[in-house]
This record gives structure tokens, C-alpha cells and sequence, in this order.
């Protein structure tokens, strides 16, 4: 068999493989309680040695749970957990808004709520600012989580190995002449941002444009996302940039505790 043919081969034992999981977590979340490994073999039609292995995978990745009393497996931690993310998600969404009025009528300019999107940071919630001269930042918006304020600041807080594993891959394009390029820059630019929990964007993505941004995170110090203000950089100056801080800091707090129901610690 030549190389095409063996990477075919592994490509279609990875669908397959895939589509076990996926029909197994139906069957589960159907089944409504826990499932032996003979009735999952029969269910699924595998064979009970190859089942063996996957069960033992999922398990210890804690997609599923296994009883030891039952010798039965249910739907573990790990999908509850992401059951649970996705409900956030849109709850801190239709939380955002009402916030985000109020943060741009207090600065009078443009704010955001930004969330991770694969290695992207996407626009998920918005208020466009008074200004005749505005930065609009569209629902759906993408960047880099480099370029932009509110990427950075969730780069900045996501869990270490998350963050480790985007860097050792990220590819800098540059959008603008002052985009950042360098790794070394970015991880000075992350460290800083956890100390002071604020991060700037300063025509980095959008020339003309600034951005500062704050983290929304859970009382465990998990990011959720981050909320941001956008100006022209003509408006930008450091009693202006007082005054944005203090509130997104009033704004994310806010948001925090609506989500979570009390403040983050």
C-alpha cells in the first residue's frame, strides 16, 4: 500500500473512530441512565475489544463516568462541564448588553464584549458610542488575540497550557504597522496584563483605532471573556484612558456577578 493510500486509510479509521463517540454520547444522553459495556457493544455494534479501549480513553478524559458497584457508564464531568459553558455563554451575552449601554454612556464611546472563538476573539456583543466619529465593531467581528485589546486580556487569563500551546503556534500577520510580530513581545505584553488586569491595543488591528479592555472572569479566576472600549486614537489621552478603566472595571465586575451571582474573587 503506497503513502496516499495509508494516510487515507488513517483518515477514515479517524472519522470512524470519531462517529463511535459522537453516536456513543447520543446513545448515553438518550438512555437517560448508565449502560453496561455489553449493552453499549450491542447497541453500538463494536466489537467488546475495541470498545474497551475507547471507554477507558473517554473515561479517563472524563467524558464519561464509570461505576465501579454498577459496572456502568454514564455521561461524565467533562460534558456537563461543557454543557455548562455553552449556557454561559449565552447568558453572558444577554447580561452584556444592558452593561455595555451603560459603560458607553459613561465614556461616550464605543464598547464590546469579546469572546474566544478558536484562536480568534469575536465580536459577540456591542454598543455603538455617540460620536459622530465612532469605531464600529460589528457582531460576528474576528481578530487575532493578538492585535486586539479584548483578545489579549482573554489570551492573558486563559488556563497556562492553553495559553502555551496558542503561542508555540501562533503565525503574526500583520494588519497594521504597529500589529505586534514578535513572541517574546506578546508574553511581556500577557504578563503585564495579568498584573494590572487591562490591556491596550493601540492601532494594532484597525489603524487609528484604540482599544482597552478588562477580563470577565468566574469567582475560580476562569475568563469568560472580556469587554472593551474603542476610540479614535485623536480622543485617546491618559485622564481619558482613567476614566475608561475605572469603568470597564465598574462593567466587567457587573457582568461577573450577574453571571455568577456574586462577584469574582
Amino acid at each position: 500500500m503506497n503513502c496516499r493510500a495509508l494516510m487515507a486509510d488513517d483518515a477514515l479509521k479517524a472519522v470512524k473512530s470519531a462517529d463511535r463517540v459522537l453516536t456513543l454520547f447520543e446513545l448515553l444522553g438518550r438512555w437517560g441512565r448508565e449502560m453496561s459495556h455489553s449493552q453499549i457493544a450491542e447497541a453500538l455494534d463494536i466489537p467488546k475489544s475495541s470498545l474497551t479501549q475507547l471507554l477507558r480513553n473517554l473515561v479517563a478524559r472524563e467524558w464519561l463516568r464509570f461505576s465501579p458497584l454498577t459496572k456502568g457508564y454514564s455521561l461524565g464531568p467533562a460534558i456537563e462541564a461543557l454543557a455548562r459553558r455553552a449556557m454561559q455563554a449565552r447568558d453572558l451575552v444577554q447580561l452584556a448588553q444592558p452593561i455595555l449601554a451603560t459603560l458607553t454612556a459613561t465614556v461616550g464611546e464605543s464598547s464590546a464584549l469579546n469572546l474566544l472563538k478558536g484562536d480568534m476573539a469575536e465580536v459577540a456583543a456591542t454598543v455603538l458610542g455617540p460620536q459622530r466619529l465612532v469605531s464600529h465593531m460589528r457582531l460576528g467581528d474576528v481578530a487575532p488575540l493578538y492585535a486586539t485589546s479584548g483578545g489579549k486580556v482573554i489570551l492573558a487569563f486563559l488556563p497556562r497550557e492553553m495559553q502555551e500551546d496558542y503561542l508555540s503556534r501562533v503565525v503574526f500577520e500583520p494588519s497594521t504597522p504597529r500589529t505586534l510580530r514578535d513572541p517574546a513581545a506578546l508574553r511581556r505584553q500577557l504578563a503585564t496584563i495579568r498584573r494590572r488586569r487591562t490591556g491596550h491595543s493601540i492601532e494594532e488591528w484597525t489603524p487609528g483605532i484604540v482599544g482597552i479592555a478588562q477580563p470577565v472572569l468566574t469567582r475560580a479566576g476562569s475568563v469568560l471573556g472580556a469587554i472593551n472600549v474603542a476610540m479614535p486614537r485623536l480622543r485617546y489621552d491618559k485622564a481619558g484612558e482613567v476614566r475608561i478603566i475605572e469603568a470597564l472595571a465598574r462593567a466587567t465586575a457587573a457582568l461577573s456577578e450577574r453571571v455568577e451571582g456574586a462577584p469574582p474573587a
